[in-house]
């Protein structure tokens, strides 16, 4: 989503109000003095402890942030421009609170800072100790503090780039005047960078000559292997971040992401015979491979759908179907492709904002197929279903499209003609695990990759748990296949009985028939290809159903108040050209939690009823405003930019009698 964090937000001295026309209060009226930072250790800063001591007279940015977070992913690259600007003046601090049990890790931690290019200093906040002391409940949630040590502001969600930037200019010029101000270099301290011929690669396809494409993300580029994976043959891309169309020697991307080969009609017709999801470009590129050239197919280059503001926010709040010339519309991190014969059209997995797309080379146009851009587990049509960072497809054997929706740890199936989604496997936005079985209780952990075998069964790339996962349509059962590997983004299904691994190796559980097929794995997090043969019998693996764990909120049962406050942003108007600019959704897991309230409707404020039956649950709260660049009380320029601010929370509750009736979320322009 444009803005949404995964969790519940409880900003202190937030002052919640009913309509966001009136939300102008200022963050910085009030003086807290900013908590102790600590955690399990200090990152980049060249194995040197820090205390907020050590940084006074700087401007401190926290960053609130875990990585399986594709909106935490998005503030680091709003924070680049921030880093590079206010270098002498600013300390970013990258406070990283996990999710998953798997981003508790040591390890995972470190592969992260590094797989990012975090370019600042990093809290490893494991305990969640300086997350809870801030009050943070949202991934991601940013806190500013002053050069004296005080707490000035604090924002959920992504798309606070101008507003932080007005905060820290004004807290510059404040501190500059009073002498509190330390301008020069801060502790960060940049780590070795390794070399290796991959860096956390993330897709691979098969090549119509029989070679291999991945998509090196970390090293911004494509790299064209032999059909052992064992020889490069040419890479595609300078290596450095950039949005450059042109030759392969001079064209650029940033993180590439899914690739997928167009049938040779088609490409003769277009003129490309690849389609790739650029993520953090937020485009889809198109690869002439006889030309050796790059060109933009899709996308602005902008994030999300920022300036049609009529195709993103519809009469009711209701996110617009958009179905129009691609390259007018602003996408958000696309993270995988997939040709689909049914409709010759090639599946977007929209990552960013929890959608799925579909792209027509022929016409250059592109719409969205399904999603909400609320996130979660509901199937449904095209206009209903909910996606959670949908990051992995391919084609099932009977033409459907099987997703691999990420933060719900699910495998989805899709109607590439219809948009409807039925769930395979998965229970919800916070359940994970490792459990085989019945995939009523089976449990995945953050897959982000799929493939069908040959049999119609479906392997997993099951990226948290570190293993290759089977569900079995006839069973409906889930399976392990293989265990033991780094960070698996993606399954090719190859022949077997050909080269030897061209990576890693990994325990496949059991001997193998060289006659079967194989598995090729991108092994992210060990910068390799690894050749996993499938085993004769599938293991079966029971290590528990998890939830991620999250500090709750005590409410009463019975009439409870919703509400949410929204600062609009200075130099920025609400766009009330098309009736109210805000919306609220809530819902609850589970859905007999809410007797009444619930649903979608303008505004910023609701009444609920909770079930006095139950003792605790959850409440998903999705809140959209739009505003566009303007003055108070004047008109929107013909041309303003503007903005879609949204956010999405999952506050679990607690039902106590003597609790209070309210709940005040904040979604902050700036």
């Amino acid at each position: 989503m444009n803005s949404s964090p995964h969790e519940a937000a409880s900003e202190a001295q937030s002052a919640p109000v009913n309509s966001a026309a009136t939300a102008t209060a200022d963050p910085r009226q009030v003086k807290v003095r900013a908590p102790e930072l600590i955690g399990r250790r200090w990152m980049n800063s060249g194995g040197k402890e820090l205390s907020l001591a050590d940084l006074r007279g700087k401007v401190v940015l926290l960053d609130f942030w875990t990585f399986c977070c594709i909106n935490c992913l998005h503030v680091l690259d709003e924070l680049r421009p921030l880093e590079e600007k206010y270098g002498q003046e600013l300390v970013i601090i990258g406070v990283h609170s996990p999710k998953f049990e798997f981003e508790r890790t040591v390890e995972a931690v470190n592969q992260a800072v590094e797989r990012y290019q975090v370019e600042h200093l990093v809290l490893d906040d494991p305990d969640l100790v300086t997350w809870q002391a801030y009050t943070a409940r949202a991934w991601p949630t940013l806190a500013v503090i002053d050069p004296e040590g005080y707490l000035v502001a604090t924002l959920s969600g992504e798309g606070h780039a101008a507003g932080l930037g007005e905060i820290i200019e004004g807290l510059i010029a404040e501190h500059s005047a009073k002498g509190t101000l330390h301008s020069g270099d801060g502790p960060y301290v940049p780590p070795p960078a390794p070399e290796t011929e991959l860096f956390y690669p993330g897709k691979v396809t098969e090549l119509p000559s029989g070679n291999l494409l991945v998509a090196d993300s970390g090293h911004h580029s494509l790299v064209e292997y032999d059909a052992a994976g064992q020889d490069i043959i040419r890479r595609i891309g300078t290596g450095e971040r950039g949005t450059n169309d042109g030759d392969f020697a001079t064209a650029s991307f940033s993180e590439p992401g899914g690739i997928t080969v167009l049938p040779a009609d088609l490409a003769a017709e277009v003129g490309y015979h690849l389609v790739v999801a650029d993520t953090v470009n937020h485009t889809l590129r198109g690869i002439d491979l006889e030309n050796e050239t790059v060109t933009t197919i899709a996308g602005t280059g902008e994030q999300h759908m920022v300036g049609a503001i009529d195709n993103v926010l519809g009469t009711h709040g209701e996110l617009g179907r958009y179905d129009g010339p691609a390259l007018d519309v602003k996408l958000s991190s696309p993270w995988d492709v997939l040709f689909a014969p049914a409709t010759g059209e090639v599946i977007v997995a929209m990552a960013g904002n929890h959608t799925i797309w579909s792209f027509d080379p022929a016409a250059g146009s592109i719409r969205l197929l399904s999603g909400t851009m609320n996130e979660g587990l509901t199937d449904g049509d095209g206009e209903t279903s909910w996606f959670a960072q949908s990051s992995g497809l391919d084609l099932g054997s009977e033409g459907e499209v099987l997703i691999a929706d990420s933060e719900t740890s699910a495998i989805r199936r899709l109607d590439p003609g219809t948009g409807e989604v039925t769930t395979l496997v998965g229970v919800g936005l916070f359940d994970f695990g490792f459990r085989d079985g019945p995939a009523t209780d089976a449990r995945l952990q953050h897959p982000l990759g799929v493939a069908t075998l040959p049999d119609g069964s479906i392997a997993i790339a099951d990226t948290y748990n570190g293993a290759i996962r089977r569900y079995d349509f006839t069973t409906n059962e889930v399976s392990t296949l293989a265990r033991g590997l780094r960070e698996p983004s993606d399954i090719l299904v190859i022949d077997g009985g050909g080269a030897e691994d061209a990576g890693t190796g990994a325990d496949g559980g059991g001997d193998a028939d060289a006659a079967d097929a194989e598995l090729l794995v991108v092994e992210s997090a060990a910068h390799a290809l690894t050749r996993v043969r499938l085993p004769k019998d599938a293991q079966r693996v029971d290590e528990g159903a998890l939830t991620s764990k999250r500090p709750s909120t005590e409410l009463a049962s019975g009439p409870v108040s919703v509400s949410v406050s929204f600062t609009v942003p200075a130099g920025q108007k609400l766009d009330d050209r098309w009736g109210d600019p805000t919306y609220l959704q809530v819902s609850s897991t589970p859905p007999e939690l809410i007797v009444s309230g619930g649903g979608g409707a303008e505004g910023l404020s609701r009444d609920i009823v909770i079930d006095p039956e139950f003792t605790s649950g959850v409440l998903h709260v999705t809140a959209r405003a739009a505003a566009c660049d303007g003055e108070p009380g004047g008109e929107i320029p013909l041309h303003a930019a503007c903005h879609l601010y949204q956010q999405d929370w999952g506050i679990p509750v607690d039902l106590v009698d003597s609790a209070p009736n309210e709940l005040s979320l904040d979604l902050r322009g700036a």
